[in-house]
């Protein structure tokens, strides 16, 4: 199976926002991020996948973190991963969008950011939060993390690259058409 891979580069400040259909355990920016769950037990999805390649390293360092609360972030090294550091954020299991999922959706995406600023990471990559087996409705998740994105290049220069790895092509479409939108 030889797809295509889809690239969408944006220019934002100083930084570049980047879309590309792809597999996040293979990124090589500074941090990836993993869609955890509070316990950091790892999980299905990104989760397992990330835990699957980046080698039982990273587990042993959850279990020492012990937990994260829905909209915050905690960081652990990449274990095996070409990435130096993951980011465990959990992002809002949704439940018709009246229980604040849309601010712990930010958060989760700001918190993220905000850890790799402040260990002075220069590149991350995120994947769509909270939009498998959270069931957050797609496009309303990519709007939230693309303008998220989208704010936080405008106002911080430290942060050179943030890309969102999008699994499959109807993921990335989405998060092209919502990015449009912001832009």
């Amino acid at each position: 199976m030889n797809e295509e891979v889809k690239i969408m580069d944006v220019k934002v400040n100083k930084g570049m926002l980047s879309l590309v259909q792809g597999d996040i355990t293979r990124e090589e920016t500074d941090a990836i991020v993993n869609a955890a769950n509070s316990r950091l037990a790892g999980g299905a999805g990104v989760d397992g996948a990330i835990h699957q390649a980046g080698g039982p390293s990273i587990m042993e360092e959850c279990r020492k973190i012990g937990g994260c609360p829905t909209g915050q972030a905690v960081i652990t090294s990449g274990g095996a991963l070409k990435a130096k550091y993951v980011i465990h954020t959990v992002g809002p299991i949704y439940r018709g969008g009246g229980r604040g999922e849309a601010n712990l959706l930010q958060s989760a995406y700001l918190e993220s950011l905000k850890l790799a600023s402040a260990r002075k990471l220069k590149s991350i990559a995120f994947p769509a939060i909270s939009t498998g087996v959270y069931s957050y409705p797609l496009a309303e998740a990519a709007h939230i993390a693309l303008k998220t994105a989208v704010d936080y290049l405008g106002e911080h220069e430290d942060i050179e690259m943030i890309r969102f790895v999008l699994f499959d092509r109807g993921t990335f479409d989405v998060f092209v058409k919502e990015l449009r939108k912001i832009i």
